[in-house]
């Protein structure tokens, strides 16, 4: 049995780019959603913050669907 390195690696890299990709996007949406009251208080906003929160989780909705696809089909 021979084991392709380079296959083996570029489904490392891609797992790795992918996860840090969804970790921080979710990170980010986690923020607005924070940042909601404080933009409230100030006089800003909130509904920006809110919204952009909600597009962050949405693209981590749509990537996680995305790669459930990619394993089913």
């Amino acid at each position: 049995m021979d084991i392709d390195w380079a296959a083996l690696g570029s489904v490392f890299g891609v797992g790795l780019v992918a996860t840090v990709a969804l970790v921080g996007l979710f990170t980010l949406g986690l923020i607005g959603l924070s940042k909601q009251e404080q933009a409230a208080t100030q006089g800003g906003s909130a509904a920006l913050a809110r919204s952009g929160a909600y597009a962050c989780f949405a693209l981590c909705t749509a990537a996680v669907a995305y790669g459930v696809y990619l394993i089913v089909a």
